[in-house]
């Protein structure tokens, strides 16, 4: 598996509760700038409309090489694939207040397939945020220290 980008902001802006893998409808030229590595995931969002999954304001840059008649529109929504019942689950996720999908990491699997995690998600607000960076320096020194002392 090789992962393209992470969106290690949402980690940091959202408490993550469920991760699913979803396919990703796109075209070739699309294909080629994943492989390049162009992608953006920092402000896109998925959303769920007529029973379709799509991710939006998700930016894959063209290539410099690429012939203009065939480069894509970079902030296309862009639709996901998805099992019916998975889709069921997130939309029963999204219809309860506060909770969102967000998209956490983009990769090709072992068969070469492009793959977008998604994630249902609740937002933090700024005092949990500060609590779990406060959290994550604690647990920090405490393992730095016990690696000092040779527990």
């Amino acid at each position: 598996m090789k992962v393209v980008a992470t969106n290690r902001k949402a980690y940091h802006d959202y408490d993550i509760y469920d991760k699913y893998e979803a396919g990703i409808e796109l075209k070739g030229s699309e294909v080629k700038a994943l492989r390049q590595g162009r992608v953006n995931l920092k402000d896109s969002y998925v959303r769920i409309k007529d029973g379709e999954v799509w991710w939006l304001q998700g930016h894959i840059s063209n290539l410099e090489t690429t012939y203009s008649a065939f480069k894509h529109d970079e902030k296309r929504p862009r639709k996901l694939l998805l099992h019916k019942n998975e889709i069921a689950k997130l939309a029963g996720y999204t219809s309860e207040k506060g909770y969102t999908l967000v998209p956490l990491r983009i990769y090709f699997n072992n068969r070469n397939r492009a793959k977008l995690e998604i994630a249902v998600a609740k937002g933090r607000k700024l005092h949990d945020k500060r609590r779990v960076m406060k959290e994550k320096e604690l647990k920090k020194e405490a393992a730095s220290a016990m690696k000092r002392y040779g527990f």
